[in-house]
C-alpha cells in the first residue's frame, strides 16, 4: 500500500472522528438536560466506557482473524445505526436516560472495533520510521482538528434541536463507512485455534513484554484518573465555571487546541529526547495540569489554558505509547495486543467515572481533580521506573532479533 491508502485512511479518520465528536459531545449535554445528579451523570460515562473492558479482547481476535479494513467498515456501520437511533429519539422527544446509556454503549462498541482495526492497519500503510508521524497525524484528526470545530458546533446544533447533532453524526459516519470499504488490507492469518487461545496468546505477549506491560499499567492508572474528571467535566463547566452549552463546547475545544499545537512539535520532541524521556516528561506534565485545575479560581480562560497544556502533553504520551506497541509487537498479534492493552488499560474507566461521581457528590467537584492527580502521580512513578532508555534499547534489540536483523544495525 502507498500514499493513496494512507490518504484514504486519513479521510476515514476525519469523517469517523467528526461523527464520534458530535455524538460524544452531545450525550453529556443531553444527559444534563434530563438530570443533574452526579451519580446518574456518571452512569452515562460508565455505559460509554464499559465496552473497552467487555469487548476489547474479543475485538482483538476478530481484527487478527478478519480482514482489518472490513472490521473498520463494520465499526462505522454500527456507529451509523447508533447515532441515527439517537437522532430519531431526540427529534421525536422520547429521549430518556436509558436511551442515552444504550447509545453510549453502542457508540463505544463501534470505537473498540474501529480504533483497534485502524491501529492495526497503520503499520501496513506506513513504515516503522514513519509510525510516530502517522500516529501524530491520526491523533490530531481524532482529537484535535475535528474536535476543535465539532464541540462548539454541537452546542449550536443542540440549541436548534435535540436530534440535529446526531443527524449530522449519522451522515459523517456513513461517509466513513463508504471510504473504509475501499481501503485494501493484507489477508488475515488463518488460525485453527479456539478464540480463547488466541486471546490468551495476545495477553501473554502483552503482559510478558516488560516495556508493553509498563505502558499498559501507566495507561490504566491514567485512564482511571481521566475518566473521573471527564465524567464530571460537564458539571464542573456548568456549576463551577457557569458556562452554557456553547461555553462547554468551547472548553472541549481547548482540549483540541493542545492536540493541534503539540502535533507540530511532537516529532521533534521524540527525536530529540527519545521515547523514554518524552513519555516521562509528558506523564509529569499531566499531574501538574490536574493539580492546577483543582486550585485555580473559576476563571474559564485560565482553566482553558491548563486544558491546552494537559492535552499537549497527552498527545506526546499517546504518540509514543501507540508507536511503541505497533513497533514492538509482531503483525500477527497486533490486533490482540492493541485491544488487549485497551481492555486492561481502559477497563478501569467505568470505575473511574463512578469514583468521580461519588467524590463530586460527597466531597466536591474540585476534589475530583485532586484525587485524579494523586492517581496520575502513581502512574508517573511507574513510568520513571520502568520506561527507561535502557528498557527501550532492550525492546529494540528484541525486535531486531525477531526480524532477523543484526542488533544495532537498524531495519
Amino acid at each position: 500500500m502507498g500514499h493513496s491508502e494512507w490518504g484514504r485512511l486519513q479521510a476515514v479518520a476525519v469523517f469517523g472522528s467528526t461523527a464520534e465528536g458530535l455524538v460524544l459531545a452531545a450525550i453529556p449535554l443531553l444527559a444534563v438536560s434530563i438530570t443533574t445528579d452526579p451519580r446518574e451523570i456518571s452512569l452515562v460515562t460508565v455505559a460509554g466506557q464499559a465496552p473497552w473492558l467487555l469487548l476489547s479482547l474479543f475485538a482483538g481476535v476478530v481484527i487478527d482473524r478478519v480482514r482489518r479494513t472490513a472490521v473498520l467498515a463494520g465499526a462505522y456501520a454500527l456507529l451509523t445505526a447508533a447515532v441515527v437511533a439517537l437522532a430519531v429519539a431526540g427529534t421525536t422527544h422520547v429521549l430518556t436516560l436509558p436511551v442515552l446509556l444504550v447509545v453510549a454503549f453502542v457508540v463505544t462498541t463501534a470505537q473498540v472495533f474501529g480504533d483497534g482495526a485502524s491501529g492495526a492497519v497503520v503499520p501496513e500503510v506506513v513504515g516503522p520510521d514513519r509510525l510516530a508521524a502517522a500516529n501524530a497525524r491520526l491523533q490530531v484528526i481524532d482529537r484535535g482538528l475535528v474536535q476543535f470545530v465539532v464541540p462548539p458546533a454541537t452546542g449550536a446544533l443542540l440549541g436548534a434541536g435535540a436530534g440535529l447533532p446526531a443527524w449530522a453524526a449519522g451522515a459523517a459516519a456513513l461517509a466513513a463507512f463508504a471510504l473504509a470499504r475501499g481501503i485494501p488490507s493484507a489477508p488475515p492469518v488463518k488460525s485453527p485455534a479456539h478464540p480463547l487461545h488466541d486471546i490468551a496468546e495476545g495477553l501473554r505477549y502483552l503482559v510478558g513484554t516488560p516495556l508493553l506491560r509498563a505502558i499498559t499499567i501507566a495507561v490504566a492508572l491514567g485512564s482511571f484518573a481521566a475518566s473521573a474528571v471527564s465524567s464530571m467535566l460537564v458539571l464542573f463547566a456548568t456549576q463551577e465555571l457557569h458556562l452554557g452549552p456553547v461555553g462547554y463546547g468551547g472548553l472541549l475545544a481547548c482540549l483540541a487546541v493542545g492536540w493541534v499545537a503539540s502535533s507540530f512539535v511532537v516529532g521533534r520532541i521524540v527525536r530529540r529526547l527519545g521515547y523514554s524521556w518524552a513519555m516521562r516528561l509528558a506523564q509529569g506534565g499531566g499531574v501538574v495540569a490536574l493539580l492546577a485545575i483543582a486550585v485555580l479560581p473559576p476563571w474559564p480562560p485560565a482553566i482553558g489554558l491548563v486544558l491546552v497544556f494537559f492535552t499537549a502533553t497527552t498527545l506526546v504520551w499517546n504518540v509514543c505509547s501507540q508507536s511503541s506497541r505497533q513497533r514492538f509487537t509482531p503483525s500477527a498479534l497486533l490486533g490482540r495486543a492493541l485491544t488487549g492493552h485497551r481492555a486492561l488499560a481502559w477497563g478501569l474507566t467505568p470505575l473511574g467515572a463512578l469514583t468521580g461521581g461519588f467524590v463530586a457528590a460527597h466531597v466536591s467537584l474540585r476534589a475530583v481533580w485532586v484525587v485524579s492527580a494523586g492517581i496520575e502521580l502513581v502512574g508517573t512513578a511507574v513510568v520513571w521506573w520502568q520506561l527507561s532508555p535502557a528498557a527501550f534499547r532492550a525492546a529494540q534489540g528484541d525486535e531486531e532479533r525477531r526480524d532477523g536483523v543484526q542488533p544495532g544495525r537498524g531495519n
